[in-house]
């Protein structure tokens, strides 16, 4: 049996909930009146639940993940500007990253069919069936979550800094049937889903637009007619509901072994709309991100919710002081211009603030003039994860003039429609 902390998406279910604490059940109505967070229930489960046993604790509703994603599909057509990732170089527009979705979708299917779990085997989808993903930031990943969902399955992204026991652990305690992954981590991963009797493929290859090609330089009209095709292809696929489990997301394990937190499609649905709406995320943002994709913050408030508000995400797939300075300092050059590609918003924990800070220290004085005069021009920074130290967010802002905004974005909470009262 594992233990599942079940994210809904609702307050419909407060009385049933609430006569449901016992030994098998955790219940909390914890509310921040902001964003209104969600109940989280405590529950003891067989990885191997069903749809049935999943609508039993969250309310009936057709919104899924896929229609965040039609909503940037068309955000990106609206703006002129279909960009979604940009990675090591290379550029990916929405219509990439969905077309290269279908492709995962049908490489799981096709491992569906020839599996012989129970209740999976002879499906036209993945019923819920959990997928493994191990990826470094990268078009790469975000395909793969989205194949999984057009497929019917559940998503379980794995942290790139999991020992082998550790990996173990959330394979067998999620029961992940299929481990995708990149070439890089192509050898340690097939031994690990062999061991946990999982079947293992490669992600598919993205095609990507170089940098430097102006959108402009494309077929306005093909990338048109590319993108009316997958939302159709979206509108048509009713294999999932948004009662349904999307996500596992595994807490850090600070207090024991690591444990699996199941968010729906609606409890995304409603969290990146929220997010979307409270840090007024738009087309015109452009994020960098170099947080790990394993955890809510990296995956909500830093990837999902910009896509569905249609805007850019820049990986930086390691975490460089150096990188995000300069990076910074291009996008607002001395003569106070906006390069086209400039960064506007930011959000780290607070250990690379703190590291960004001794990066600033060690610069000459007038590298730290020109570093603070950029930074200083982003429209948002944040801080979350953990809490930010005064005299971090104190000496941040005398920097850069930002006062760091904090945010509640824990793995096992996530907002919903729905304020508790």
């Amino acid at each position: 049996m594992s233990s599942l902390l079940f994210i809904t998406s609702n307050h419909h279910h407060h009385h049933y909930l609430n006569s449901l604490c016992s030994s098998r059940y955790f219940y909390s109505n914890s509310c921040f009146r902001r964003l209104g967070f969600l109940f989280i229930t405590y529950r003891r489960i067989n990885p191997k639940f069903s749809s049935s046993q999943s609508r039993s604790i969250s309310s009936s509703s057709s919104c899924t993940f896929m229609e965040v994603v039609k909503g940037a599909i068309r955000q990106g057509s609206a703006a002129r500007k279909s960009i979604a990732l940009r990675v090591e170089q290379k550029s990916y527009t929405y219509a990439d990253l969905i077309s290269s979705a279908w492709k995962v979708s049908n490489l799981l299917c096709d491992g569906v069919s020839q599996s012989t779990s129970e209740g999976i085997k002879g499906t036209e989808n993945l019923a819920g069936a959990r997928v493994g993903i191990v990826a470094k930031p990268s078009a790469e990943f975000v395909a793969s979550m989205l194949g999984t969902w057009l497929s019917g399955g559940v998503a379980v992204p794995l942290a790139l800094s999991y020992p082998e026991t550790e990996l173990l652990h959330v394979m067998n305690d999620s029961d992940v049937f299929m481990l995708l992954s990149t070439e890089d981590h192509q050898e340690l991963m097939k031994n690990v889903a062999a061991k946990s009797s999982a079947q293992f493929s490669l992600i598919p290859s993205i095609s990507s637009v170089p940098l430097q090609t102006s959108t402009h330089e494309h077929s306005h009209i093909e990338e048109a007619n590319m993108e009316e095709k997958l939302l159709e292809e979206i509108e048509n696929s009713k294999i999932i509901k948004g009662e349904d489990p999307a996500l596992i997301v595994y807490t850090s394990g600070t207090t024991g072994k690591p444990k699996g937190v199941v968010h729906t499609h609606k409890s995304i649905s409603s969290q990146v709309q929220i997010l979307t709406d409270a840090w007024e995320y738009t087309s015109s943002d452009q994020f960098l991100h170099c947080l790990p994709l394993h955890h809510v913050h990296g995956l909500f408030n830093s990837l999902l919710a910009p896509l569905y508000a249609g805007a850019v995400v820049e990986f930086m797939p390691k975490f460089s002081v150096r990188g995000i300075w300069q990076r910074w300092r291009e996008s607002y050059p001395k003569d106070e211009t906006k390069v086209n590609d400039a960064i506007t918003v930011f959000t780290g924990v607070p250990t690379m603030y703190t590291r960004l800070l001794q990066g600033y220290d060690a610069m000459e004085p007038e590298l730290q003039a020109t570093s603070a005069s950029a930074a200083s021009k982003l429209r948002l920074m944040m801080c979350g994860s953990s809490a930010l130290p005064y005299p971090v967010m104190q000496q941040w802002e005398s920097i850069t003039g930002h006062r760091l905004l904090e945010r509640y974005g824990m793995t096992e909470v996530c907002a919903s429609d729905h304020v508790v009262m």
